[in-house]
């Protein structure tokens, strides 16, 4: 039986039962991948740091998702001997499950610290939290490494556990748990969606914990809306996702000039990052399925943005969306298409995000944009960089270009994608606020 919807979902949940903790000198450490996800939530509530405590599960070989002990940092090594002496694990095997498993953890590690140096845990009460428990054994090593540590106290939080687990939990001096089904199947059948979170998720969440002032949470959580769309374009309705975040601070339009943009996994994860941020989103398909396989539409700029257009003018009649400051995401020609929309004064778009764009494909409207514009390319694009770097020449409102090195054209490279979505947060962030005004135009080479 599921009892959340998501692992955000869980992390709100838990975090009202951790409102004791708040005012103490906590630090919320996350269990990466998933766990940290959950923590956020509960960082975010209680005004904490969050920080990540790496532990690297060891499976039994060949049932692996069965934990016969863990491992953690500072060499730190927790073994189920009644497991491993069940499953007929040898020696020699374990020796080298865990050597594998400690080269992994390394990794990660040098992943996570490269811009977040480990929080200092002397003397304060080390909140670790993880999206479930099974056996217990991950959850074991995360204690015993925050109490090496230096931590004063140790609090295990989890939205789902099995009763044993929680039993035989004597690691932590608190164990806080909402739900043990009995019988417990899996951590995963508790949840409607449990997606896998990846690395670079971890990253963009840390990166937004500690770009939050202290003791200063984020919008107050309300009830948000999810809606699959269709927006009645004359001759094509367009398919589109619609999330607004309760107190939705602005919502942003994503437009790409592809026909499935709003199942792009880069665009979806971009999206997360602005939601988190109390930024709704309107995802939208802007050629159809067959409209795609003539190649000549993804490049014409006036058919996507006279789509983009309508899309806009149908999203501001919406009463939810009343009000609210709107803004667009563009990708590749869906950047050109953004910039000529935006170009008409009565549509009052507020902000421009480009990733990887080709603005050139707008020069001759690119002077009547007064929206600021974020340009971001990547380093290693030459082409594009050379086109966006043309295109500022021509842009006369707030705008500025943003090189992600080691990045191109799509940003599939380890962290820059992270890089792109905090860039764009922080852009819609300061450029939807209600009392937030044009700038002087700036540009960085």
């Amino acid at each position: 039986m599921t009892m959340f919807t998501d692992r955000t979902d869980a992390g709100r949940r838990l975090a009202q039962r951790m409102k004791p903790h708040r005012g103490e000198d906590v630090v919320v450490l996350g269990l990466p991948r998933g766990g940290v996800v959950v923590a956020y939530e509960v960082a975010h509530a209680l005004g904490a740091p969050l920080d990540v405590i790496v532990v690297r599960k060891l499976g039994v070989p060949y049932q692996p998702e069965v934990a016969m002990g863990a491992i953690g940092e500072d060499g730190v090594r927790v073994i189920d001997h009644d497991i491993v002496a069940h499953a007929g694990v040898t020696d020699r095997e374990l020796e080298t499950i865990e050597r594998r498993e400690r080269t992994l953890l390394d990794t990660r590690v040098q992943h996570y610290r490269k811009d977040h140096p480990r929080l200092d845990l002397t003397g304060r009460v080390a909140l670790i939290v993880d999206d479930g428990m099974a056996t217990g054994a991950t959850a074991r090593a995360a204690c015993q490494v925050a109490r090496g540590l230096g931590a004063a106290q140790v609090v295990l939080a989890v939205p789902v556990a099995s009763c044993g687990a929680i039993r035989t939990m004597t690691d932590a001096d608190e164990v806080v748990c909402l739900a043990a089904p009995h019988p417990f199947v899996a951590v995963g059948a508790s949840y409607e969606d449990f997606t896998a979170t990846t690395d670079e998720d971890v990253v963009v969440l840390l990166d937004l914990a500690a770009r939050r002032e202290p003791e200063q949470p984020g919008p107050v959580a309300q009830r948000s809306t999810d809606a699959d769309v269709l927006i009645p374009v004359p001759g094509h309705p367009l398919h589109g996702d619609l999330h607004l975040p309760g107190r939705a601070r602005g919502v942003v339009l994503f437009a790409h000039g592809s026909g499935s943009s709003r199942h792009s996994p880069r665009n979806h994860f971009v999206a997360s990052v602005l939601h988190r941020a109390g930024i709704g989103t309107l995802l939208m398909d802007l050629l159809s399925a067959d409209e795609e396989l003539d190649r000549s539409n993804v490049f014409d700029v006036v058919l996507l943005a006279n789509r983009l257009a309508a899309a806009t003018e149908w999203l501001r009649g919406r009463p939810e969306v009343n009000g609210i400051p709107i803004g667009y995401f563009g990708a590749s020609t869906g950047a050109a298409a953004a910039l000529w929309a935006a170009s008409d004064p009565r549509l009052e778009v507020r902000a421009i995000v480009s990733r990887g764009g080709r603005p050139d494909l707008a020069a001759s409207r690119l002077g009547a944009v007064t929206a600021p514009t974020l340009l971001i390319v990547g380093a290693a694009d030459t082409e594009v960089v050379g086109v966006n770097r043309e295109a500022q020449e021509h842009l006369r409102c707030p705008n500025e270009l943003v090189l992600v090195p080691g990045a191109t054209h799509l940003f599939e490279e380890p962290g820059t994608l992270a890089k792109v979505a905090l860039l764009a947060s922080d852009w819609f962030t300061t450029h939807l606020a209600p009392d937030s005004t044009p700038s002087h135009a700036s540009r960085q080479p």
